[in-house]
């Protein structure tokens, strides 16, 4: 079988559409509009592009959303209390912490995201989640490798018992 190049931008139309035909379908069988909050801290170029990107998104498929703005001088205190006030919050359903943190506070990664419920860990990170994950109980799957096995069905590939098989010629 000979290898096919597979095209994000192909499939991101299709994926958009039926995720927000979904959202739709929840807001009116239940009332609720999806609520994610983004928190960055500080002023990393590709973050606010990424960041921005989100937004945009979730205004497009209908989900609310909140991008928090913290200064690169938050401290790991000031990110854990505002991850817990969204934790708290009824309206907000997700919650992301825009990586990669200012170096102040990279150290504390894993504790900051480690205090984000895990029902609200869009990434997946969380311990809760990873062990979910890995041991096949439902759990939020971080969104680049759900993505791509969209895009695999999508395209009709079937990856059900295949194994990867690669040779690697390596030169020194």
């Amino acid at each position: 079988m000979s290898a096919r190049i597979l095209y994000g931008k192909e499939f991101a139309a299709q994926i958009k559409e039926s995720a927000r035909l979904e959202i739709e379908d929840i807001k009116n069988k239940f009332g609720v509009t999806a609520g994610l909050a983004v928190i960055i801290v500080g002023e990393n170029p590709a973050s606010q592009v990424y960041v921005r990107n989100k937004h945009k998104t979730c205004e497009e498929l209908g989900i609310k959303s909140e991008v928090i703005t913290m200064p690169e001088t938050s401290t790991k205190e000031d990110l854990l209390a505002k991850i817990d006030e969204l934790n708290a919050a009824k309206d907000i359903h997700g919650i992301l912490v825009q990586l990669p943190l200012p170096d102040a506070i990279k150290a504390h990664s894993e504790e900051i995201l480690n205090r984000i419920n895990p029902l609200k860990d869009v990434d997946g990170f969380h311990p809760v989640n990873v062990g979910n994950l890995v041991i096949g109980s439902p759990a939020l799957v971080p969104c680049t490798p759900a993505g791509c096995l969209e895009m695999l069905d999508l395209a009709g590939i079937d990856i059900d018992g295949k194994r990867q098989t690669r040779s690697h010629n390596r030169t020194q």
